[in-house]
Formats: structure tokens, C-alpha cells, sequence
């Protein structure tokens, strides 16, 4: 994005980087960019050292994978959790997801993202053999398959099967009340309920 005739150099700097965030286009990243120009020093400031703050200590959990600030996390510290029952899941924020829909109360595994060749994402690039480590530990009946349901996540939940089925596990898919061509983190906790009720083997 070619933004370098239009705003001094650090501002077109500033609307690039924001520009690289998720879901923000050309023209967020400019109105973005001229908040921040105007918003009060302090805001700015506490913004900026809330970022860094994430960046240094926010860590993934060495078990599930999900953020935490504590390792293990305190899903997977907990005594209250089923542990035979292991959810897999895309991003963080499918566990967040999850958790509110308060139906689900076993263990996650976050794989953090699905295999997209089209994107250069392979098997090694994700937490896949995190998670085979804890099946071959033992103690694991049942993997939950939750990939969001589109193409990239039924393909990862086959890819899944396949390789979770020599363990003798059992490994479920979620029912298909989600709509299809959606992410979890936008599902409602009534059809979340449900889909997790509704699993099934794959």
C-alpha cells in the first residue's frame, strides 16, 4: 500500500502496519491512524503499554496450547475438568466461545489454525504433534473435532481422524447446527450447546 505521497513518513508508516491487521482495510487503517493523532497523549501511551504488556506476558499454555499467563493454564490446572475428553479447536478465541456456551467441561487442545496450502500453512506449522503427545500419554477417550465449518476445517478434521484413529480414541465432530461458512467465536451459546451435544463420530 502506497501511502508515502499522501502523509509523512511516519504516518504512512503507522496507517501500512495497521493496514496488516485482520479485517482492517486501506481505509480503517487512515481513520485509525488519524485517532491515534488525535487522541490524547495518555490514551496513546496506555495503549501502547497495553500491547506490550500482552506481547510480554501473554504465553501459550505447554499442555492445550491456549493463551495464558500462567503455565499450565488454568483450564488444564483444574481438578473440576474431564480429562478423558480433549476439544480441538482453530484459535484462542474458539475456547473462549466454547466455554460461555457452559455445556462443555473437559479439556482443549488449540491448534492454532487449519492446513491451507493455499496459505503456505502445513501440518508441522500447527500444534498437531502437541496433541498426539497427550493422546499417547493416555487417559483420553474422546477427541472433539471443532474446526470451524468450512472447507479448511472439514478437511482438517478428516486429517485428524486419520491420524487419531490407530490410538483407539474416539474422535466426534460437531453436530452441524453451526452454520456453515462460520467461525465459532461468533456462535451463539444456544447453537454451541447444541452442536456440542449433537457431536458426532466422525
Amino acid at each position: 500500500m502506497n501511502t508515502s505521497l499522501a502523509f509523512p513518513a511516519p504516518m504512512a508508516r503507522l496507517v501500512e502496519q495497521l493496514n496488516r491487521l485482520p479485517g482492517i482495510g486501506p481505509k480503517s487503517a487512515q481513520r485509525l491512524a488519524f485517532f491515534l493523532l488525535c487522541a490524547p497523549e495518555e490514551q496513546t501511551r496506555f495503549l501502547t503499554e497495553t500491547i506490550t504488556a500482552v506481547k510480554e506476558k501473554i504465553i501459550f499454555c505447554s499442555i492445550c496450547q491456549n493463551m495464558t499467563e500462567t503455565d499450565p493454564c488454568p483450564l488444564c490446572q483444574s481438578s473440576d475438568r474431564d480429562r478423558t475428553k480433549i476439544c480441538v479447536v482453530e484459535e484462542p478465541l474458539d475456547v473462549l466461545a466454547l466455554e460461555r456456551s457452559r455445556v462443555y467441561e473437559g479439556m482443549y487442545h488449540v491448534l492454532h489454525g487449519v492446513i491451507s496450502p493455499a496459505d503456505g500453512v502445513g501440518p508441522d506449522d500447527l500444534k498437531i504433534q502437541e496433541l498426539l503427545v497427550r493422546i499417547r500419554g493416555g487417559g483420553v477417550e474422546e477427541v472433539i473435532v471443532a474446526t470451524n465449518p468450512k472447507l479448511e476445517g472439514d478437511a482438517m478434521s478428516m486429517y485428524l481422524q486419520r491420524l487419531l484413529v490407530p490410538f483407539g480414541v474416539k474422535v466426534t465432530r460437531l453436530a452441524r447446527g453451526l452454520p456453515v461458512g462460520s467461525d465459532l467465536e461468533y456462535t451463539d451459546e444456544v447453537t454451541l450447546s447444541r452442536a456440542l451435544e449433537g457431536r458426532q463420530e466422525i
